[in-house]
């Protein structure tokens, strides 16, 4: 049975490895994702290179409580990140790890933006995450892996300074019936 060390020396191998690449040598990813609403339950179908995730609502909403909402998937995506940084930065840095878990909370107020409640925010806030390590590593060499995941995992960064976002519509008419 490996453990989540043995885990940490194939980890810390391939980010020695990613990170001794000529960075000239290595391209922008584009990230991809496809979503479509289902028939008649309304899922939605989130396709990602060759994975499929399912998005519902709950049955208060008009769902079928197939899946997770779209904020729990957003906390379900911080919390990944947050998870697999930890990894790498525990493999850079090599802090010995036991168990790792990430809780990730936020609220969401169904009466965000309607009348009497215009200041209450309508999307996920409050958003905030706890980290269980277990580790034999004294506190500094964890809170020195902390830092660093505080300021290199992507989606924490994403949410803490938000991009510029561009939306657009294609229209393709139907006959009226």
């Amino acid at each position: 049975m490996s453990t989540l060390n043995e885990y940490l020396d194939q980890k810390r191998a391939a980010v020695l490895a990613r990170n001794g690449r000529d960075p000239k040598s290595v391209e922008p990813v584009k990230l991809r994702a496809h979503v479509s609403a289902e028939g008649r339950s309304g899922v939605r179908r989130i396709r990602i290179r060759d994975h499929q995730v399912v998005s519902d609502s709950p049955a208060d909403f008009a769902g079928y409580d197939l899946g997770p909402s779209s904020p729990e998937l957003l906390l379900g995506s911080l919390g990944s990140c947050l998870t697999h940084i930890f990894l790498i930065k525990a493999a850079e840095l090599e802090l010995p790890l036991e168990s790792l878990q990430v809780e990730i909370e936020g609220d969401l107020d169904p009466r965000g933006g309607k009348p009497g409640y215009e200041r209450v925010p309508f999307f996920p806030h409050n958003i905030r995450y706890t980290a269980h390590i277990v580790s034999p590593a004294d506190e500094s060499a964890v809170r020195a892996v902390h830092e660093a995941v505080e300021q290199w995992c992507p989606i924490l960064n994403l949410l803490k300074q938000p991009q510029p976002l561009e939306g657009r519509l294609l229209h393709t008419r139907t006959a009226a019936q």
